[in-house]
């Protein structure tokens, strides 16, 4: 099977690249960062905190994640309830940063993810794909870009959803994000050693997209 690892900071569009560059190549696209978004919503509808780490793991018991594949896209499944588009919502990104940084919640997916990599050749992004999840893979990217491109990026989004968005904030956010992710005790955010970095800051997409499809048809 081959496998393909894309790691990055919130923002560096891994997600929308990862899905595109996935169903070119005919891979399964795996959106791990959903399945903690996933948590992360369930922790936040049971009214506790996000950052209690003996609350969260005692909510994991009542969890049921399912991944639901259509037409090569990843649906994630919550006690079977399709939340794919609640998880996406703003807060529930920073809910998903709060829940990641506990073991036992990154104990309880690695399996999931892992199980599906060994069945297909598959395309997984997210946070420690490269350096933990996968340490085999058969291509590990590091996809990045500055602070101030993702917040510049993440604000369009927000204005084309005809949400308020204030470039500030957007990237205070973005940053307080990465000093999480690549602070917490348990699999920080880095680039594996032989992982290809790929700095999309001063390219747009259809750029960004060719030169991930270059990095990883050159090492299949």
């Amino acid at each position: 099977m081959i496998s393909v690892a894309i790691d990055g900071p919130s923002g560096a569009g891994k997600s929308s690249l990862a899905r595109r560059l996935a169903a070119d190549l005919g891979y399964t696209y795996v959106d791990t960062g959903a399945m903690y978004r996933a948590i992360g919503l369930y922790t936040r509808r049971a009214g506790q905190n996000t950052k209690d780490a003996a609350a969260v793991e005692a909510l994991l018991p009542r969890i049921h994640l399912d991944i639901r594949l259509q037409d090569g896209e990843q649906h994630i499944l919550l006690n079977g309830e399709d939340v794919t588009r609640a998880v996406r919502a703003e807060d529930i990104g920073m809910a998903a940063s709060d829940v990641s940084a506990h073991p036992a919640v990154r104990a309880f997916l690695l399996d999931t993810q892992r199980d599906l990599a060994a069945s297909r050749n598959v395309l997984m992004d997210g946070r420690d794909i490269g350096t933990v999840v996968l340490p085999n893979a058969t291509v590990k990217i590091y996809l990045t870009a500055t602070p101030e491109a993702r917040a510049a990026r993440r604000r369009a989004e927000l204005v084309a959803k005809g949400q308020d968005a204030d470039f500030d904030t957007v990237l205070a956010d973005i940053r307080q994000r990465d000093y999480q992710d690549t602070h917490r005790a348990v699999a920080p955010l880095r680039q594996a050693e032989d992982a290809v970095l790929v700095d999309t800051s001063d390219i747009g997409i259809e750029e960004s997209f060719a030169r991930l499809k270059q990095v990883v048809l050159s090492r299949i």
